[in-house]
């Protein structure tokens, strides 16, 4: 048997598919990779050749829609699949979905697998109203979705609010929806660390983006430094050529300020090492995997209560919920930590519990893996 599976960010392919790509070559499934730009990553294909997975570089605008480029990534994906021949296709992220879904149907593949990991920027409110450009855009990718997911075999989705918007807005069949919760972590990496208790450290691993809650955390950051000064806030990622993407100079302007650090693009566990609380203020996502990675690690998390971030915190347990693009809400809940930090290392201790029962990437594996080879079509009922 033989697996295609289809990313925008290459780089996911290790970060985020690793785990799979592991479990289904020891069934010995034969695994091959299509995404843009993958010899652009430092050592990822010389990772995904000791893996045995053939690479397949192919032509992609992760962001934007231009026809004649989108034909083209169409035309790339089809032309892999008709040579490879494969029994299944993944793919995840926007445009994988929607090119990948219908480049395997018009290459006769058996089994089209499609994962809803997040709505994007597209369908992601940012509290303003929605220009005439945003709205034609958001037409444009729900017509495509349509297209492209009623030939897909299953979909499937991280938290139930994106299903629930999927089905309601007519884009599938409910029949074809299934549910799989986070795309999971590996806990044998993503241990538990001694939280940092002085000063207390809030984190925020994100790309630039507004709607990610990014000036939200700065606002707040703000606000608690007035109270508390000695309170340390760093944000991780880098700039993002998304359209809700803000300017670096923003960010540089930030740090002149004193208001955060931002050591940009870095590696994850040594910078959260260093950090008592996690924070993601995002205005929605499929199930994020940042929060997930944090409570591996055993820290307390604030986040929004909105679509997929409300799956990772029980209120009051392992940490808060606030309300979306409410920077006085998260600033308080920030000074919660501060005032009792005894909350940091009980609320820690239960991120890592409720990451074991829930986000065991060996265990979410299993049950993606049955989703993907055990199709035996659609009268088989709605996933659960």
């Amino acid at each position: 048997m033989k697996l295609l599976i289809i990313a925008s960010f290459p780089s996911s392919l290790s970060s985020f598919r690793g785990p799979l790509i592991d479990a289904v070559a020891r069934m010995g499934v034969e695994v091959h990779a299509a995404g843009p730009e993958i010899d652009s990553v430092p050592g990822l294909r010389d990772e995904l050749v000791r893996k045995n997975v053939e690479a397949h570089e192919i032509p992609m605008q992760r962001a934007g829609m231009n026809p004649l480029r989108d034909v083209q990534t169409l035309y790339s994906l089809y032309r892999v699949m008709r040579r490879e021949r494969p029994d299944i296709v993944l793919v995840y992220t926007i445009k994988p979905v929607i090119y990948g879904t219908l480049a395997a149907w018009l290459a006769g593949v058996p089994r089209r697998i499609a994962m809803i990991e997040g709505l994007g920027f597209v369908f992601t409110p940012n509290g303003d109203t929605p220009s005439i450009s945003r709205r034609l855009l958001r037409l444009g990718v729900r017509s495509l979705y349509k297209l492209a997911l009623s030939k897909a075999h299953r979909a499937i989705f991280l938290n139930p609010d994106d299903r629930a918007e999927f089905v309601d807005q007519g884009l599938l069949p409910r029949i074809k929806s299934y549910l799989l919760g986070g795309i999971g972590v590996d806990l044998a990496k993503w241990k538990p660390m001694p939280f940092l208790k002085q000063p207390v450290t809030f984190m925020l691993i994100a790309r630039l983006l507004r709607e990610k809650g990014v000036l939200e955390f700065v606002e707040a950051a703000r606000i608690v430094k007035r109270r508390h000064p000695e309170t340390r806030f760093v944000l991780l990622g880098d700039v993002d050529p998304n359209p809700g993407s803000l300017p670096r100079q923003l960010a540089d302007a930030w740090v002149n300020e004193g208001v955060l650090e931002w050591p940009g693009h870095v590696p994850v566990i040594p910078w959260l090492a260093q950090s008592s609380v996690y924070v993601l203020p995002s205005y929605r996502e499929g199930v994020p995997m940042s929060t997930q990675e944090a409570m591996a690690m055993g820290r307390a998390i604030i986040t929004t209560d909105v679509p997929g971030c409300r799956e990772t915190v029980v209120e009051g347990v392992n940490g808060f919920l606030v309300p979306v693009r409410d920077a006085q809400a998260l600033a308080a809940s920030m000074a919660k930590f501060i005032n009792d930090p005894e909350l940091i290392g009980r609320m820690g201790r239960e991120s890592r519990r409720l990451a074991e029962e829930r986000f065991d990437v060996h265990k979410v594996n299993r049950r993606l893996i049955e989703l993907m080879l055990n199709y035996q079509g659609d009268s088989q009922g709605i996933g659960r």
